[in-house]
């Protein structure tokens, strides 16, 4: 059987930069060599896409552009592949076909449909959710909006818009205040918490919000919940099924940027320590929003357990988790029984399927011919 070419896409012009070098290299390692032909494809913060390039290089400091060979994607389905690109020319005779693609890209600029369009567009089957679900879960407000419209239960929330703070602050402080203190606020369209702050009263709250709004125009603020935080990973297309759940738990204050990423600042769980309809209720939510979203190929939803009664609340779906061997999303499916492995070649299978049952709907206008 002729070997799939793989294209794994990894780096980008998202904060997430560094993050997504790391996922991409467990990936690239763990990928059967003897069944895919493996593509690495670079995107420098920059925005240029680089093929033959590898994360470790990237991540050691070497310049992509001393590496590889400047690729484009081209987003025209009868090519589906990538073509060098040499004096501002695209060298469609030199097209190098993709057979699916997966991006392993955290934050804007891949996690949040905009790839995915590009890969849509090519018609290349691609790994993980869809244009509108990337979207989607990659806005918080937009995300929670559609959560509540399901009647998933969640945090209470506000937002606004970085113009709504600059024209009249003391009206956006006024209204983020209802939630009470202590109270979180966000960029809406980050993940790895950056530009997160938690704020106890109106000064710290002046100053989260001009944090956050550095880096989005838009802006969530959320009521805070002392509660534990527990994920489950989410495996499928239309009929997924879901991991045991894990705990986090975090030795900073809240789980930011440094006790995601930094070794020895949280503690993973795995499986949970939960009563056993604790667990099934979070594996019955996540799926829940997982179709919510209408997501594919894998999700991993983020709750709150709250500590005086017990509930459970989702916090936020993210639609390409972290996925180095030592991350939440493949050490929970490790703990259920999908070895990494496996759980790619999975993940592989989803794309294709997904992808072949898209092509069976009718995608361009037939007119009918009136009879006589």
């Amino acid at each position: 059987m002729a070997k799939k070419r793989v294209a794994v896409i990894f780096g980008g012009r998202s904060g997430e930069h560094q993050v997504s070098l790391n996922s991409a290299a467990s990936v690239i390692g763990a990928l059967d060599k003897d069944r895919y032909e493996v593509i690495p494809v670079a995107i420098t913060p920059e925005g240029k896409w680089f093929a033959g390039v590898e994360p470790a290089q990237m991540l050691a400091g070497q310049d992509p552009e001393q590496l590889g060979q400047r690729v484009a994607l081209l987003a025209d389905p009868t090519y589906g592949g990538l073509a060098p690109v040499g004096d501002g020319s695209v060298r469609v005779e030199q097209l190098r076909p993709i057979d699916v693609a997966i991006p392993v890209l955290h934050g804007t600029f891949g996690e949040d449909g905009t790839v995915q369009g590009l890969l849509e567009l090519a018609n290349i089957p691609y790994v993980g959710a869809g244009v509108m679900a990337s979207a989607v879960g990659m806005d918080k407000v937009m995300m929670k909006t559609v959560f509540a419209r399901h009647d998933l239960p969640q945090v209470h929330f506000c937002h606004f818009l970085r113009r709504d703070w600059e024209r009249d602050p003391e009206a956006v402080l006024d209204r983020v205040e209802q939630l009470g203190y202590p109270v979180f606020v966000k960029p809406a369209n980050l993940g790895s918490s950056v530009g997160i702050s938690k704020a106890r009263n109106r000064e710290e709250l002046r100053r989260a919000i001009d944090l956050a709004a550095s880096y989005d125009r838009k802006i969530i603020a959320e009521e805070f919940a002392d509660a534990r935080e527990v994920e489950v990973s989410v495996l499928g297309n239309d009929d997924p099924m879901a991991s045991l759940p894990g705990e986090i738990i975090p030795l900073n204050e809240f789980y930011d940027y440094e006790a995601k990423y930094v070794e020895g600042k949280s503690r993973l769980v795995i499986p949970a320590r939960l009563p056993d309809e604790t667990m099934l209720e979070l594996q019955r939510l996540a799926i829940r929003a997982f179709k919510a979203l209408d997501c594919a190929g894998l999700a991993r939803v983020d709750f709150f357990l709250r500590r005086d009664n017990g509930a459970v609340l989702i916090n936020e779906i993210n639609t390409i988790p972290g996925f180095t061997r030592t991350s939440m999303y493949p050490k929970m499916w490790e703990a259920t029984g999908i070895p990494y492995q496996d759980l790619l070649d999975r993940l592989i299978e989803l794309a294709l399927e997904r992808h072949r049952e898209k092509n069976r709907s009718r995608t361009t206008f037939q007119p009918s011919v009136a009879a006589g």
